[in-house]
This record gives C-alpha cells, sequence and structure tokens, in this order.
C-alpha cells in the first residue's frame, strides 16, 4: 500500500493539502510558525479595512479584519450576524477563498455571524518561518475570535487538516465552542503509530526532493509541516474530544486515499470511531464526494451546520 502524499492534482484539487498522512498528499501545506501558544504573551491587535474586495472577499456585507498576533498579521473576514457565530476553517494549502461559495448561504439561511480567515502564510496572512505547529495555528485562532469579540457560541467548521487545530482548541479553550461540524477532518484515531511510521518512510525521498526544488510559498509551507510531523502526530493521536461539545462528522465517499484501499478504510475507520465516543455525536456521508466536500457536496456541509446550528440554540 503507498500513498500518493506529494501528488499533485489538476484544477481544484491542486493546491489542497489533505489533512495528516495525507498531510503530504498535495501542492501546498498549513502556514508556518516559529511562536508557541505557551510561549511569551503579546497582544494582539487588530484592524478593520471593510468591505473586502478581490480574491479573498467573503461577499458585499463582508469585512476585512487584520489581527497581529506574536509579531505577524493574520487576515479575517467577517459576515455580519447573530450568535451561533460561524468559524469556518480551510484545510491545509487552502486560504478563506475556499469557503466563498458558501459563506453567502450559510449567512442567508441561519443569520449568523460568518467568520472565515486565512492562517498564517496563506492568502492575505503574513508568512511565518520555521516549522508548522498546530499551538500556534491554535494561538493565532483564538487570537482572531478574541479580537472580534467572539468569545462563546462558536459553530467550528474545519476541513481537513484543520481538524487538528479544533481538537486541540476545543481542549484549549473550554467554553468557546458549542458545537462543531468536522468535515472530513483529520482525528487522532487515524494517527496509529503503525500507519504515522509507513507514511513518514514513505515520503522521504519525496520531501528530500522537494528540498531541493525552487523554493515558492508552497514548497515552504509543505516543509515546515514534514519537519515535525511525526512527533506532532505522536501526539495528536492521544488527543480526545470534550464530551459536552457536541459534533457532526462529514465523511467524504473516497477519503483522501481515493488510490488506497487500506489508507481509504482506516481514514472512514477514524471518522465512525470518532462518531461512536459519544451519543452526542453522529457521522453523515456525503455521497459521490471527493475530499473536497465543501466543493463537490456544499449540500450536505450546509445541511450539517444548520443541524448544528438548531441543536446550539436548543441547548444554550
Amino acid at each position: 500500500m503507498t500513498s500518493r502524499l506529494l501528488a499533485v492534482r489538476p484544477g481544484r484539487k491542486a493546491a489542497s493539502l489533505l489533512a495528516t498522512a495525507a498531510v503530504f498528499a498535495a501542492a501546498a501545506a498549513c502556514a508556518s510558525s516559529t511562536k508557541s501558544a505557551t510561549g511569551p504573551a503579546a497582544s494582539p491587535t487588530v484592524s478593520t479595512l471593510a468591505p473586502t474586495s478581490g480574491s479573498m472577499s467573503q461577499g458585499a456585507d463582508s469585512s476585512l479584519h487584520m489581527i497581529t498576533n506574536h509579531g505577524h498579521r493574520l487576515a479575517f473576514h467577517v459576515v455580519p450576524g447573530h450568535l451561533p457565530a460561524i468559524v469556518l476553517d480551510s484545510g491545509g494549502g487552502q486560504d478563506s477563498s475556499y469557503w466563498k461559495n458558501l459563506v453567502p448561504v450559510l449567512s442567508k439561511d441561519t443569520g449568523s455571524e460568518i467568520i472565515t480567515y486565512d492562517r498564517a502564510g496563506m492568502g492575505d496572512s503574513d508568512e511565518v518561518p520555521g516549522p508548522w505547529k498546530v499551538e500556534d495555528a491554535v494561538s493565532d485562532l483564538d487570537a482572531g475570535l478574541q479580537q472580534l469579540g467572539v468569545t462563546h457560541d462558536v459553530v467550528l467548521v474545519p476541513h481537513s487538516e484543520a481538524g487538528e487545530i479544533a481538537t486541540y482548541f476545543v481542549n484549549d479553550h473550554p467554553g468557546v465552542v458549542a458545537g462543531a461540524v468536522l468535515v472530513d477532518a483529520s482525528l487522532p484515531d487515524f494517527y496509529t503509530p503503525s500507519e504515522l511510521a509507513r507514511v513518514i518512510a514513505a515520503n522521504q525521498d519525496q520531501i528530500a526532493q522537494l528540498a531541493k526544488a525552487p523554493s515558492t510559498k508552497q514548497t515552504r509551507q509543505l516543509l515546515a509541516v514534514a519537519q515535525n510531523y511525526g512527533p506532532a502526530h505522536q501526539a495528536y493521536h492521544q488527543m480526545t474530544w470534550p464530551q459536552d461539545v457536541p459534533a457532526i462528522v462529514v465523511a467524504s465517499a473516497k477519503t483522501p486515499f481515493d488510490t488506497s484501499p487500506a489508507d481509504a478504510q482506516l481514514w472512514r475507520d477514524a471518522q465512525a470511531a470518532f462518531a461512536a465516543h459519544a451519543p452526542n455525536r453522529q457521522l453523515v456521508t456525503a455521497a459521490g464526494s471527493s475530499h473536497d466536500v465543501p466543493l463537490d457536496r456544499p449540500d450536505v456541509v450546509i445541511k450539517a451546520v444548520q443541524d448544528m446550528i438548531a441543536e446550539v440554540n436548543r441547548t444554550h
């Protein structure tokens, strides 16, 4: 069984970085960061530019807020509305524009505040050198939400690699997230010791070749993820999701491993196991979808978010 870890697919798939073992599966990676959330405190600042324009625009009512955290600037896009607020977090190698078709629909259908953002090194956010650390990504998300005044009743919607950020975030910041929709997300159960060792071994040559390639934003980000991939995912395998935070797991039909049946089954098993861990979780499969469920089956994602909004409104 082999992984297509650095395979670049044409069209819309070319930019997507699949979470975790699929983290190496595409042409880009999550942004890097050098300071940990547990490092020296820095006061985040925010400036507002409204409305948004250009490729990062999330609609006519969207405003761009530039958040400063640990010396780098992060672009947060906000469509006004009421609580619960919906926070959409893209998979590796994607910026906030990944959600551009869902934002207006969710805004109209739910009336909720909609927040999307560019992780460090993506979109309009600053690139930060060094190995990518999930703690830094959690710190960036926390800084943005704090500065936007969104401190409770959040429905978090992570796709792919962003599932790792979501898992750490809900543990580190209890009371902020009221519910989540995990869209073919990278989940801890997937990273068994044997799978992790196999993925690392399978990618050694490809990572070495990438290091010799011309330096671009995409290659720098991919290498940043690769630097700490093993230890980071050993730790992630031990993580759990809080029992009191409801979640809907939206699984793709093909998984990130549509050419590797064994990997695909392990991915599916991880999704199912997560959903079975607590009675306030459910599993939904997006029939006919690739790993890019928000692009292939936006209707499934929208329905899951609507259902979670209803659940949060019922229980809060």
